[in-house]
């Protein structure tokens, strides 16, 4: 019974996050907190399991239009390192005011998508000179930070700001979250955290299983539904985040 609900607990959690874009943590995270593993245990095992969302989501978007390589370098190269050092960093932090704080961020982002109707409906690249990538590259390094650290939520921040700051729409900024923070961002995080505590390994097949498949499943419905039911499962997911994180 116990590994069954641990499936459907993975299974739900990360369609969610595929269809919005972020937000597996929300639930997968608590669940093995609640099923009693210690904090550090739940969030380096969560962080194994999730990189099969990347890899389930991959599987379905390789169908269709193909990724800029430049830009995926980019987010690899600005995003990975805050994610090691995030992880390095969680031990070091009071976990209950940095849960506050990252929830009044994602309600913000929530609120901020809902008042802007036409965000992400259409692309316009934008920002792609040097002082663009800069900037995008300090932001993208900080919400790495977050990714390592704190997992829940972080994801939206990623497939925010690449709409906000570089113009994509939300079906492509979605499929970039997807792809690389949750098979690379989050890979590197569970290594680090992996070398530096300890993982349930016993509950990670039922947990990938429902990780693949959902991802997969999630990843079908944001490309199917289009702009403008990701943008509203996005501000779902973002709300229920932010509120989730700030009253614990």
């Amino acid at each position: 019974m116990e590994l069954l609900i641990l499936f459907v607990i993975s299974f739900v959690a990360i369609l969610f996050s595929a269809f919005s874009g972020g937000g597996a943590g929300l639930v997968q995270l608590p669940a093995l907190i609640f099923l009693g593993l210690p904090f550090g245990i739940a969030l380096a095992t969560h962080k194994v399991a999730s990189v099969a969302l990347g890899i389930g989501a991959t599987f379905r978007h390789a169908r269709e239009k193909s990724l800029d390589k430049k830009l995926v370098v980019y987010i690899l190269l600005t995003g990975m390192p805050g994610v090691i050092l995030g992880a390095n960093l969680i031990l070091q932090i009071d976990d209950r005011l940095a849960e506050i704080a990252l929830g009044i961020l994602t309600l913000s982002l929530g609120v901020y998508s809902i008042f802007k109707k036409n965000l992400g409906q259409n692309a316009e690249e934008k920002n792609r000179d040097l002082n663009g990538y800069l900037v995008g590259g300090v932001v993208l390094f900080a919400i790495g930070i977050l990714n390592g650290s704190l997992t829940s939520g972080t994801g939206l921040f990623v497939t925010l700001w690449l709409i906000r700051w570089f113009g994509l729409d939300y079906k492509m900024a979605v499929t970039y979250t997807l792809i690389l923070v949750g098979m690379f961002w989050n890979g590197s995080g569970a290594i680090t955290l992996g070398i530096l505590g300890e993982i349930k390994w016993d509950w990670l097949p039922v947990l990938i299983a429902g990780s693949l498949l959902g991802g997969y499943a999630g990843a079908h419905l944001a490309i199917t539904k289009g702009n403008k039911w990701i943008k509203r499962g996005f501000e779902t997911v973002a709300i229920l985040i932010g509120t989730k994180l700030i009253f614990g």
